[in-house]
């Protein structure tokens, strides 16, 4: 039974009247930490994992395909099995990372259920060595086995890097006290960091959230505030990118990995050359986007120079406002159901049944996610919503995210689960629909205006400020390479990406070259943010042809999402004339974001 959703009252914890904020309800996943449910699951694990590995380590090369079939279901039922555990273990902790008991909880549950599947580490390893003529016959005769074939080339293409079962083995037992653990130092760390500001206590939240504030002595304190606190613990920071870009090297280097994005590269089952291209034509483009569009930003400020809190300031034309829960709701809603009721109808149980926890609360993980966790339950989006335009988009973001993972969860747990580099693609598109539902309701310049810098600034941070983290990350695993890295060769990293990527326009405060301290992704999954980039020049190029085409994009687009990685990006392209491997691509996605621009600009003659 459905227990009843329960609710955050922001104004009870110094929001700004947001309303009834919802929070999860995670009982679809399990009851409680103590429910027999998950004792039930766990030893169904246990038993199943060590059955698995007696049934077919030593033989896969012996079965039929039929028996590979079964294998493949069997396997895909534990994933199904482990992935729920640890998806409620991980949501309830990211609920309040400061809680013990939960940091604890999970973390047993990440050593238990990596002991149970240390036995399964042979599947991979027997599986790229099968014949490839054998495999490709094998295939050949089973249309349900030749479904998983898209799962099948991506474990194949680790295949000239895989180690012995014996080191694999290893690496995958020891995984929860290696980079897991710095993960969860990290997580914690940010999570207890308290920021003062005007003999206000705040956590990091609060604190990156003043960097929007109108006033811009309260821009000053947060960032000042921040510089300070990430100055005092830039050691610890320093030494978990240190501890994570050498454990990364050295695998890699076992393993033969060309380069350290090679594994990003595969697993996002993008080819080298496309990331480049991306890469490049980005960078390229700095001067027509970032730099043009912030001399632009200081005349509206009325700045020589703009100082590192400023890139995120409101227009002075931008009337100061709060936007309830409510009416954030409301808008991403019909700007979903204004493209296509159905996207509408998928959106409507996040909001109705627990899937979202929007409140900032102490101890809670900071940013925001959509997590698939398994595809017999559903995903849930997490928020730090606090009121602010910028939020709204936040929730069309991570609600297109929630809507792409329930479409793609009809290809099953293997198949369900899309590349980084098209994860992106719902999640910004939702974003588009919202921005332009608002743009077409604008009745005045101003707040035209306003709606197109907001835009132009999100694309700037998605796209030119995630390939300046990408070209950090990059930086930084090229120099830990070379030896350790002290915080000051860190903090020079960070700051040759700040100024090539912002440019001329700006000057750094002291303090501001440890800002790349907080980022999480640079910990949790190294070189993802190349990803962002990714999907919004895709977007971008996907949004002029449903401009152009209209209703016959929709099938098309759906079809896209329910494929989930079921397919290559080429595949998935093609219905819509599209090519991410055509240099021209890149180029059409950023001339969108100059478009913008040359209408800012415009409207200053």
């Amino acid at each position: 039974m459905q227990l009843p959703r329960p609710v955050f009252d922001a104004t009870a914890n110094g929001g700004k009247n947001l309303g009834k904020l919802p929070e999860w309800d995670l009982t679809d996943l399990y009851p409680d930490a103590s429910s027999t449910e998950i004792k039930r699951d766990m030893d169904w694990l246990e038993t199943a994992c060590a059955d698995f590995a007696q049934a077919y380590e030593g033989n896969l090369d012996q079965l039929d395909a039929d028996g590979l079939l079964d294998a493949v279901l069997r396997y895909e039922k534990i994933d199904v099995i482990a992935g729920r555990i640890m998806s409620f273990a991980g949501l309830r902790y990211y609920q309040m990372t400061t809680d013990s008991e939960r940091a604890k909880f999970l973390s047993d549950c990440q050593d238990r259920i990596t002991a149970y599947t240390t036995p399964l580490v042979f599947w991979g390893l027997e599986f790229n060595r099968l014949d490839e003529g054998h495999l490709a016959s094998l295939l050949a005769t089973n249309g349900d086995l030749a479904r998983y074939k898209p799962v099948f080339d991506r474990m194949r293409a680790m295949k000239p890097y895989q180690l012995s079962d014996e080191l694999e083995k290893f690496l995958h037992d020891q995984s929860t006290v290696g980079a897991a653990a710095w993960n969860r130092l990290f997580d914690e760390t940010i999570a207890g960091l308290t920021f003062t500001v005007d003999g206000e206590e705040l956590n990091i939240e609060g604190t990156l959230d003043l960097l929007t504030d109108p006033d811009r002595s309260r821009r000053e304190a947060g960032a000042r505030a921040l510089a300070e606190v990430f100055g005092q613990h830039v050691k610890t920071f320093s030494r978990i990118h240190n501890t994570l870009a050498k454990e990364k090297e050295i695998e890699d280097r076992w393993r033969g990995m060309p380069t350290p994005q090679t594994g990003r590269h595969l697993s996002n089952h993008v080819e080298p050359e496309v990331v480049e291209a991306l890469r490049n034509a980005v960078v390229d483009a700095y001067p027509r986007l970032s730099h043009r569009y912030y001399k632009l930003k200081a005349k509206w400020l009325g700045l020589e120079r703009m100082e590192v809190w400023d890139r995120n300031a409101p227009l002075p034309i931008e009337a100061t406002r709060t936007v309830s829960w409510d009416e954030a709701e409301q808008t991403v809603m019909e700007a979903y159901a204004d493209f296509d009721p159905r996207m509408a109808e998928l959106a409507k149980p996040f909001f109705t049944s627990g899937w979202i926890d929007a409140g900032v609360k102490p101890g809670k993980a900071p940013g925001a996610f959509a997590h698939p966790t398994v595809t017999e339950v559903h995903p849930y989006v997490m928020l730090n919503y606090l009121g602010k335009p910028r939020d709204v988009m936040t929730l069309a973001h991570e609600l297109g995210h929630g809507v792409h993972q329930v479409l793609a969860a009809g290809q099953g747990e293997l198949l369900s689960s899309t590349p980084l580099t098209l994860a992106e693609t719902a999640s910004v598109f939702g974003e588009m629909l919202t921005f332009k539902k608002l743009l077409g309701a604008a009745k005045t310049t101003d707040e035209r205006k306003t709606l197109l810098a907001g835009k132009v600034e999100d694309m700037i941070n998605t796209v030119v400020r995630q390939i300046a983290f990408y070209d950090f990350e990059c930086k930084l695993h090229a120099a830990r390479g070379q030896g350790e890295l002290t915080p000051d060769d860190i903090n020079a990293l960070w700051m040759s990406v700040q100024a090539e990527s912002l440019g001329e326009a700006f000057d750094y405060m002291d303090g501001y070259e440890t800002f790349w301290a907080y980022i999480p992704h640079f910990v949790h999954s190294p070189f993802y943010v190349y990803a962002y980039a990714f999907g919004d020049g895709l977007v971008n190029a996907l949004y002029a042809v449903y401009e152009e085409s209209g209703e016959s994009f929709k099938e098309k687009y759906f079809d896209m999402l329910k494929a989930g990685g079921s397919k290559h990006h080429k595949e998935l392209l093609a219905p819509f004339g599209l090519n991410a491997s055509d240099p021209d691509f890149w180029a059409k996605g950023l001339s969108m974001i100059e478009g913008m621009i040359d209408e800012l600009e415009a409207m200053e003659e």
